[in-house]
């Protein structure tokens, strides 16, 4: 009796404004909204006391994510163990690199072939069957609640895999799930949909459209053809997707991470891209869970600039996402590792400081998609930085092309015409080190293990939560092996997502390997990040000039607690004429230094905290 009177309670608070977007997007749709609100309390239902626990406690913390202790991994289950079962067996393994958050790659059930690393998902109710089970699922999220860890999983609203149930039906012509699709039965509406849709992926899946020769008809598929995108304008299709997400919810997934959420929603005449409608959407989801399951936070994917992805924040009093990616700065920081200048950077975190600090970023350096160079080239002409070339140039640095680079990277959907490529490669191979393995050149790899180590401390700089990619605890290299393999051969982003090296992993307590000097290296920021309120999301930040084109200055501030974090992008020795006055105490070399013509190594990187004056 208790739990239906707090569903109704937290029904209470939302209804109002839930039913009237509901009725808005679907006119006439207070049926299927009654139909909704009865899955949702035969959800809530359903949800063990331990979750309701769960949910009671992080209602009454609604700042649990925002620690500085949080820090996340994503890592694919196979990859890593093998099963969800053997990850659950190396829980010990991922509390010693100071996880709070895990973050396990799709893993529903999706077809051998034509799946998109998982993307492509064929029954959003079962795990893959290589994997295990939704019960094993569920067991691993018990196991991870009871170490403090929060899971996070992928849920891929926009589309179905063409082997999906619904999908089979509407290729067997049943009306009822055709609607569930964009399908027509011409090209007449595909083409004006072509005329203001952009195209995803020109070179590889060009066109928004595939003929299914078999039905005799078109079907939208803006990712790939095996990709059918799914109608939210059909309110089934909605309350089902809904019905999915909050089962994953009831096996204890605590973050889900809403996979393409700017394209969910599509309009002819339109980009069919960051619709009003989608935040209508986003904003529905939100204040269903905060009805049923109210432990569990929002992910948004939205690959944009900080400043078009605020939006996806929703506002104080309307929030939609928990938390969304950081995609810019990624991209920026290989920019910056490239041409060893800090500009662009630094103007972008001028941006990002200048957002309210209740926004949470999630921040990265690898994970497991391909880099896409989506910079600012209007800045950067400033800097004589043309896009054409310079796409050129990165490309050509990251796969070791240019002269001097040891960067291992390998290109995906690279287009010869417009220069346009993505880049693929670990955190190591991208910092130089299997260059300078494969060369045998030490300096070189001194330097390949300083830039890592210094890459990892500035994202954990930055505030918001640090993102680990699982293998770069122990500098990972690229693994060559997916061409082997018929299935992976054609998709190169399979290079920085082969199997976790257990071997190497012991190694990270032999003093003096890479592998220890690497994991010690980010063990050590983390914990260093996590005693210090200065990390906190409150803090103040700004960047500071160093009078050098190749060093960084981040300032944060809070509560009289002051933090000087310095990082040279350079191979070279150089001094960050900063003017930040008084006696500094470097946490990470434990020098007393002044706040003035500060040394740095190469890829030096600092974290100075003003020492307190009596």
């Amino acid at each position: 009796m208790e739990r239906e009177t707090v569903f109704k309670r937290r029904l209470a608070r939302h209804y109002d404004e839930l039913k009237w977007l509901y009725c808005e997007l679907y006119e006439g749709g207070i049926g299927m909204f009654e139909e909704l609100v009865k899955a949702m309390e035969q959800r809530s239902r359903e949800r063990d006391r331990k979750l309701k626990r769960l949910d009671k406690k992080r209602e009454e913390d609604l700042d649990w994510y925002k620690r500085n202790d949080m820090v996340g991994m994503m890592m694919y289950t196979d990859a890593f163990a093998g099963t969800l079962k053997g990850v659950k067996e190396k829980l010990d393994y991922i509390e010693e690199c100071g996880v709070r958050c895990l973050h396990l790659m799709p893993l529903l059930d999706s077809p051998a072939v034509n799946n998109d690393g998982g993307y492509a998902v064929s029954d959003f109710t079962k795990v893959k069957e290589s994997l295990g089970t939704m019960e094993d699922l569920k067991d691993l999220a018990e196991e991870c609640h009871r170490r403090t860890i929060s899971v996070c999983l992928d849920f891929v609203m926009n589309h179905t895999s063409e082997e999906h149930e619904w999908a089979r039906r509407a290729r067997a012509g049943e009306k009822e799930y055709q609607d569930r699709y964009f399908f027509f039965d011409n090209y007449d509406i595909p083409a004006q949909y072509e005329k203001t849709c952009p195209q995803v992926f020109p070179t590889t899946a060009p066109g928004n459209f595939t003929w299914l020769e078999d039905a005799k008809k078109y079907v939208m598929t803006t990712f790939y053809p095996y990709q059918w995108d799914l109608n939210y304008r059909n309110p089934v299709v909605f309350n089902t997707m809904v019905d999915c997400l909050l089962n994953l919810a009831n096996q204890g997934i605590d973050v889900i991470r809403v996979d393409a959420v700017p394209y969910i929603w599509k309009e002819l005449g339109t980009s069919c891209r960051n619709l009003p409608q989608v935040h209508t959407l986003v904003r529905m989801i939100r204040m269903i869970c905060e009805i049923v399951c109210p432990a569990v936070l929002l992910l948004g994917e939205v690959v944009m600039e900080p400043a078009k992805v605020v939006p996806y924040f929703g506002t104080v009093e309307k929030p939609e996402c928990h938390m969304l990616y950081n995609v810019t700065t990624m991209a920026s920081i290989w920019h910056t590792v490239a041409t060893g200048k800090v500009s662009l950077l630094k103007h972008q975190m001028d941006v990002i400081n200048g957002l309210p600090r209740e926004y949470v970023f999630l921040n990265y350096l690898r994970c497991h998609d391909d880099i896409g160079w989506g910079l600012e080239y209007d800045w950067l002409r400033k800097e004589n930085m043309e896009e054409v070339p310079h796409k050129r140039f990165l490309s050509d640095y990251f796969t070791g092309k240019w002269p001097g680079s040891m960067a291992r990277g390998e290109l995906y959907n690279d287009d010869p015409s417009s220069g346009d490529a993505r880049l693929c490669g670990t955190t190591a191979s991208l910092c130089g080190l299997e260059g300078a393995l494969e060369t045998g050149n030490q300096e070189a790899e001194e330097k390949a293990v300083a830039c890592d180590q210094m890459l990892h401390a500035f994202m954990m700089t930055l505030s918001g939560i640090p993102m680990l990619y699982s293998g770069d605890e122990i500098g990972q290299l690229n693994d060559y092996s997916y061409r082997n393999d018929p299935a992976k051969a054609a998709d190169s982003r399979y290079v920085h997502r082969g199997k976790f090296h257990w071997e190497m992993a012991a190694k990270r307590t032999e003093k003096g390997t890479v592998q220890q000097r690497l994991f010690s290296g980010i063990r050590r920021l983390e914990e260093i990040r996590k005693k210090l309120p200065v990390f906190l999301n409150a803090a103040a930040v700004r960047t500071a000039d160093t009078g050098d084109p190749a060093v960084l200055c981040l300032i944060r501030e809070l509560d009289g607690e002051k933090l000087a974090a310095i990082f040279n992008f350079s191979g070279e020795e150089k001094t960050a004429y900063i003017n930040e006055p008084g006696t500094y105490r470097d946490l990470l070399s434990e020098e007393d230094l002044e706040g003035v013509n500060v040394p740095m190594g190469p890829y030096g990187a600092r974290w100075m905290l003003l020492k307190q004056q009596i």
